[in-house]
């Protein structure tokens, strides 16, 4: 009589982590609206004048270091060309951007999650570690086994870019371009050298911001979208195998 064939012991279940607590996630997905509405706005008020100056003036006899195209109408908020319209928008979502950084930030340090989770240690800026981290990336392997929940070094340096230097680059040269700013910060412009450099500061901020949001995209993608993004709506994030 045959042998029964031995069981096929079960898979273990998959090993769920909290990575993400509320505050965070509240603020990624605000944030994400704002960025959104900021750089579409953004670009309307770009296609008003395309030409980006240093120093305090700028016009269109000038010398302009840079160009930029027109930007069509599916990119820009409004889809149709309304200057007003634009302001408003992006006024409006600034503050959100600006005080949701500012309420993040002051959060973030109080329960120490930056400390914790975003300090740079020496170790890890050795060359050595930096290469072995780069083969992993482009392996496709964005975790380490020993610690899956922790930031590589490469995510800990562009949070930390975004998070303290770009944002609030963007949020203090946008200040620096209203003009109510003059009798309240004077001094706000002349740390960017002018109203024109502050402007142009601010479309090479965006343009930075905006490059980190599609390299940040693409390897959500490539880690497996719906377990990234259901760990930023719940939290919980399922450790791959």
């Amino acid at each position: 009589m045959p042998e029964a064939p031995e069981p096929v012991p079960d898979a273990p279940p998959p090993r769920i982590v909290y990575r993400h607590r509320l505050v965070t996630r509240v603020w990624h997905w605000i944030n994400a609206v704002a960025v959104i509405v900021l750089i579409g706005s953004g670009l309307t008020i770009s296609n008003a004048h395309k030409r980006l100056y240093w120093g305090d003036y700028g016009a269109n006899y000038d010398h302009a270091w840079l160009e930029v195209p027109r930007w069509p109408g599916w990119l820009t908020i409004p889809s149709l060309y309304n200057l007003a319209a634009a302001r408003s928008w992006h006024l409006t979502f600034a503050l959100v951007l600006a005080f949701g950084l500012l309420i993040y930030l002051i959060w973030s340090l109080a329960n120490r999650h930056i400390q914790r989770d975003l300090r740079v240690r020496k170790d890890e800026l050795a060359p050595r570690h930096l290469l072995d981290d780069l083969k992993a990336h482009l392996a496709l392997r964005f975790h380490d086994p020993a610690n899956p929940a922790a930031y590589n070094i490469f995510q800990k340096l562009s949070y930390a870019g975004v998070l303290f230097v770009l944002l609030p680059v963007l949020v203090f040269s946008g200040l620096a371009l209203s003009p109510g700013m003059d009798a309240g910060w004077p001094w706000l412009i002349d740390i960017f050298g002018g109203r024109q450099s502050a402007r142009s500061v601010h479309f090479i901020a965006m343009a930075l911001l905006t490059l980190f949001i599609v390299v940040h995209l693409t390897l959500v993608i490539l880690a497996g979208a719906l377990n990234e993004v259901r760990s930023m709506i719940t939290g919980k994030w399922e450790v791959p195998e």
